[in-house]
């Protein structure tokens, strides 16, 4: 069996998130530019503001220009002042989206909930805020003998492109090997699970594309004569993601 640590250099992929990465996601809100913009819409100063919060102006002053990060004891203060939310602080503000992410930047991560992985992954958009779909790319490693691929499920449908090596799929009842070139596309409200069905490691392209939550009713939904029915959809706890994979 191939040994997953030899899968990909260590020296060219990051396993856990550094202080640039991080900081970079912070600076993506412009906390400080929307603290100054409250400020200057109430005409209030620095010394003003500070009275009103217990934080000294120097500081507020910081904050504004970036060169501090607030904690959220510091950000709630200055929230109430202005009768805002702390969500408002980290809503994503209206914009063209456009984000890039680069290799050295991203982070390699295992297979959560079991003891052996049997895929690694990496986010190609946890830069995005309120993203619509969550793309990875995720390499899977020989299985050790005896070991079993773990289904899982989450809402919405899921579309998977195998890039290099042989790769077994399983959803629901239906299984299948896919080769390179070979594209999927499902319901991933149904248990489906992934597995290397070769000598070498398998990779592939994964985008997970969010589905709403049904709407609960009093009465089941009327069928147009004619109309074709609907399988409603099952519903299962949402992955949590900064890094996070099902």
């Amino acid at each position: 069996m191939t040994d997953p640590a030899t899968v990909r250099s260590e020296d060219t992929q990051k396993s856990q998130v550094d202080d640039e990465t991080t900081e970079r996601f912070i600076s993506e809100k412009h906390i400080g530019e929307r603290i100054k913009r409250l400020r200057l819409k109430k005409s209030m100063g620095l010394v003003e503001l500070g009275k009103h919060t217990g934080l000294s102006a120097s500081f507020l002053s910081q904050l504004e220009t970036g060169r501090v990060v607030p904690t959220l004891r510091n950000l709630a203060r200055i929230a109430m002042v202005f009768s805002k939310d702390l969500s408002y602080f980290f809503e994503t503000e209206p914009h063209s989206i456009f984000r890039v992410h680069r290799r050295k930047d991203r982070v390699r991560l295992p297979q959560t909930g079991v003891e052996q992985p049997s895929y690694y992954f990496e986010s190609l958009g946890y830069m995005v805020p309120d993203r619509h779909m969550d793309p990875y790319f995720a390499e899977f490693v020989p299985p050790a003998q005896n070991q079993e691929s773990k289904a899982h499920v989450h809402p919405g449908y899921e579309f998977l492109y195998v890039l290099e090596g042989d790769l077994a799929l399983q959803h629901g009842e239906h299984k299948t090997t896919l080769e390179p070139g070979d594209a999927v596309y499902f319901d991933s409200s149904t248990a489906h699970s992934y597995s290397c069905a070769g000598a070498k490691p398998a990779s592939a392209l994964i985008v997970t594309m969010h589905q709403p939550l049904p709407v609960p009713t009093t009465a089941p939904p009327r069928h147009i004569p004619g109309a074709p029915m609907q399988r409603p959809l099952s519903i299962a706890p949402v992955p949590s993601q900064a890094g996070e994979k099902r």
